[in-house]
């Protein structure tokens, strides 16, 4: 399995974080994206899990790629299944942007830095 695999061996999702971090989770038949996002919420220290989610980076020939927003029901088992899923990898992003970001702040510095480093670097890109 390539470095861009969803799965870091199998059994074993590879999840990339903004700042630059993997995390990687064991799972089985049973194990649901929200199990996953509910686990990356206690590790990372956040409060405002509303926010976030895990996404799909499925690159495409030339320089694009297109992102698939995993809904929080859908089983890992399925997710690693899908084809072309050799070619993919699995973000986890805040994906419901806040509607006033100070608030954010003042209840989740961890979530609001989140933001920022993610915000920044779709400005890097610009």
């Amino acid at each position: 399995m390539g470095d861009n695999s969803l799965l870091f061996m199998p059994n074993v999702l590879k999840v990339y974080l903004e700042n630059g971090q993997t995390k990687s989770f064991r799972f089985d038949s049973s194990t649901s994206i929200k199990d996953v996002i509910l686990t990356l919420q206690e590790k990372l220290s956040i409060k405002c899990i509303e926010h976030f989610s895990l996404v799909l980076e499925q690159r495409t020939e030339g320089s694009g790629s297109r992102l698939l927003l995993l809904h929080e029901q859908e089983m890992l088992t399925q997710v690693t299944q899908r084809p072309g899923s050799d070619k993919m990898k699995c973000f986890f992003r805040i994906s419901f942007v806040p509607r006033d970001p100070v608030e954010l702040l003042r209840r989740d510095a961890v979530a609001f830095e989140y933001l920022y480093v993610q915000v920044r670097q779709l400005g890097d890109l610009l």
